[in-house]
């Protein structure tokens, strides 16, 4: 399958669209980002159907608790830095902390388009969100750290799907897994924060899409992309969310982008299409599949 890219990309489109779909609610960032997975991954899980019994292994469970800690380093991050510094940080750094894990754990060696590639498109966040007029005295040490540590869990994860998905196991099924647990895992959170909010029309239709848009469908396709696409390769393309997040802002929020930000903008989607399009003669041995077949 050559879709692999297209389907990461879809998947990050719909991540783009979040933030725009959250501002349709007044609820408390931690009660909505528990809702929101635990309508995702109960929906995955229910995807899943039969063969997520099957799927369970210990890896994954350690990604569901990766899955879980994630939002909540996100959110506590963006409290901190605000969001535009919380939101660069956690999601430039992902693919960098992916690229490592798969050299680290599986030995595959970045290649060095990917990093030029990975390099540019991290620097195209940098100026997309620079050109906001961030107020550089929210940026708070402990927030940023939270931020870093959500992008290894990201890339803990994605890792961890990658593997499973690599060694035979459906993507509906270790997406089941990973989401359905940190379902389990969000609903104290959930309980704790409070669900009256849910009870207005527009915040149930906006939490709906946000569970079954952002997290249920987008992860659906994320897990279809990781089976032909490497993951190191997938985290770079994941960039795609801030641009579609900032389109949206310009679009539909009528904000304005400064000069910086629509040449970062520019930069994000050139590196987005030089990662999205390998070169021919290494389609074939870096999938996942063939990288983990290489393991001793």
């Amino acid at each position: 399958m050559r879709n692999g890219p297209l389907a990461v990309v879809g998947a990050s489109v719909l991540w783009g669209t979040a933030g725009t779909a959250g501002l349709l609610m007044s609820a408390d960032s931690v009660a909505l980002a528990a809702a929101r997975l635990v309508i995702g991954g109960a929906a995955l899980a229910l995807l899943a159907g039969r063969d997520l019994r099957a799927a369970v292994k210990p890896g994954l469970l350690f990604g569901a608790v990766a899955v879980a800690a994630y939002q909540l380093c996100f959110f506590a991050a963006v409290s901190r830095t605000g969001v535009a510094i919380g939101t660069v940080v956690a999601i430039g750094s992902g693919p960098v902390f992916t690229g490592l894990l798969s050299w680290v754990l599986h030995g595959r060696r970045p290649t060095r388009r990917w990093s030029a590639a990975t390099a540019a498109a991290i620097c195209g966040c940098a100026a997309l969100i620079a050109g906001g007029g961030t107020d550089a005295g929210t940026q708070v040490v402990s927030g940023i750290a939270l931020a870093l540590l959500g992008g290894l869990l990201y890339a803990f994860y994605a890792v961890m799907a990658a593997r499973a998905i690599g060694q035979g196991g459906r993507s509906n099924a270790v997406m089941g897994v990973m989401f359905g647990g940190a379902a389990l895992i969000m609903v104290p959170v959930l309980a704790v924060s409070g669900v009256g909010w849910i009870g207005e029309p527009r915040a149930l239709l906006a939490v709906l899409y946000l569970g079954l848009g952002t997290t249920a469908l987008s992860y659906f396709l994320y897990g279809r992309g990781l089976r032909t696409t490497p993951v190191a390769t997938a985290a770079t393309l994941s960039l795609a969310e801030p641009a579609v997040a900032a389109l949206l802002g310009l679009v539909v929020l009528g904000e304005r982008l400064a000069p910086v930000s629509i040449a970062g903008l520019v930069l994000l989607g050139l590196s987005l299409a030089a990662v999205a399009v390998p070169e021919r003669a290494q389609r074939r041995e870096r999938t996942p599949e063939r990288e983990l077949e290489s393991q001793p």
